[in-house]
């Protein structure tokens, strides 16, 4: 049986890490300084890096500050940004976690807000580690997927696999988290058909063509120079590739990064911002795409991968598959579970499926992922901009405010 980290808000979480976030590039190196002075695997870095205020960034933040998997927050302000210090304080101490807040401009430059922070992290550790443990049961786990690095073997191995242990999850009343609608072009309509309204259905319609135009407008796409070198040859086929990942159980809503899930089921997140194209690439990196899962409330990241990757992240675990029998020889220190058995006949698709299944479940009573025993705790969070979803996106929640 799974134990959790019981939340005020009631939500349970795997793990219990202290976060040091820093809440402007210029306060970056200090947070650094004090989470590689406490060197402790459970405290993380994670931080924002711009000065002029964004809603996206705020919202994102205040979700990871209060997710289930952390226990405790200490702010690293540097005391003339524009980032809401107070406001993110206070949303933390609502929370019930503890949360100490230190400005480098007050608190007297960089040698004094390290010995501080230091200071701060080991008082706030200790209220975390008051935290109650209880039972958990499967169906509190939110479960998320990324592929990262495909090549022409993600579509056949990794990301069917993975799939498989979405539906095993969805079945058992747990939530699952698909993203990258950038990589979905095409795959809109099959999805459309499996949405749970006609009206949710025509709202992943529009999701996928919001992409659409954006990336064209940027002038890119998704269809990276490597993904070729890995054997695929258009978007249609990275598309079916990143599909299968999303398994086969019915859709039940559209979520936005920092949106929560209203009930258990499989829901896909909308990475790519609203309004007129202005912020570049939709996300720099897949450990963006990662922040915006945990900031959905992903207890743990299935990543895929076929080139390879080597990435986890801040916050929850990462648990990596890998596509191709080959880059699993190359790169076995730092994969979970080998999906490149399927491929050569080791093993079936259900079987790495279950294996899955099992995995994160091990990962979530305690084990620690391979990527967490490396250390790997990557964290990027940038500009973006959202605007909220319609009732029609989340069928579930608009029939009970109904009732």
């Amino acid at each position: 049986m799974i134990e959790g980290y019981l939340r005020s808000d009631g939500r349970k979480g795997i793990r219990n890490v202290t976060i040091v976030a820093y809440l402007v590039e210029c306060a970056h190196h200090v947070a650094r300084r004090i989470v590689d002075k406490a060197d402790d695997p459970d405290v993380h870095l994670v931080g924002f890096p711009g000065c002029y205020p964004n809603a996206y960034a705020a919202k994102v933040m205040e979700a990871i500050a209060t997710h289930p998997n952390v226990g405790g927050v200490v702010l690293v302000s540097l005391g003339c940004e524009s980032f809401n210090r107070e406001r993110l304080r206070a949303v933390v101490e609502a929370s019930g976690r503890p949360v100490e807040l230190l400005v480098i401009q007050e608190v007297g430059g960089t040698a004094a807000t390290t010995k501080a922070g230091l200071e701060a992290v080991e008082r706030v550790r200790a209220g975390a580690a008051k935290t109650p443990r209880v039972p958990m049961a499967v169906e509190e786990l939110v479960v998320a997927t990324i592929c990262g690095g495909s090549d022409g073997t993600s579509g056949i191995t990794a990301n069917p696999a993975v799939g498989r242990a979405f539906d095993r999850f969805v079945a058992d009343g747990a939530t699952c988290i698909f993203e990258e609608t950038g990589e979905l072009v095409g795959c809109e309509t099959i999805m459309a058909t499996r949405a749970i309204t006609p009206e949710l259905g025509r709202e992943i319609e529009a999701c996928v063509e919001k992409a659409e135009r954006y990336y064209t407008t940027m002038g890119f796409g998704s269809f990276a120079p490597g993904n070729a070198e890995g054997g695929l040859t258009t978007q249609e086929e990275k598309s079916m590739g990143a599909y299968s990942k999303s398994g086969s159980s019915p859709i039940s809503g559209i979520i936005k990064p920092g949106d929560l899930a209203p009930t258990g089921g499989l829901y896909l997140l909308d990475v790519v911002p609203d309004g007129e194209p202005r912020f570049g690439f939709p996300n720099i990196s897949d450990n963006a795409e990662i922040v915006e899962l945990i900031a959905c409330g992903a207890h743990v990241t299935l990543f895929t991968t076929g080139r390879g990757s080597v990435v986890g992240s801040a916050i929850s675990p990462v648990i990596k598959i890998c596509a191709n029998p080959e880059t699993g020889r190359r790169l076995a220190a730092d994969m979970d579970v080998n999906a490149g058995r399927i491929l050569e006949g080791q093993a079936t698709l259900a079987q790495v499926g279950d294996e899955i299944y099992d995995r994160v479940i091990a990962v979530a009573s305690g084990e620690r992922s391979v990527s967490e025993e490396l250390g790997h705790r990557e964290f990027i969070l940038t500009y973006k901009a959202f605007e909220p979803v319609g009732p029609a996106c989340l069928p579930t929640r608009a029939q009970s405010v109904l009732a």
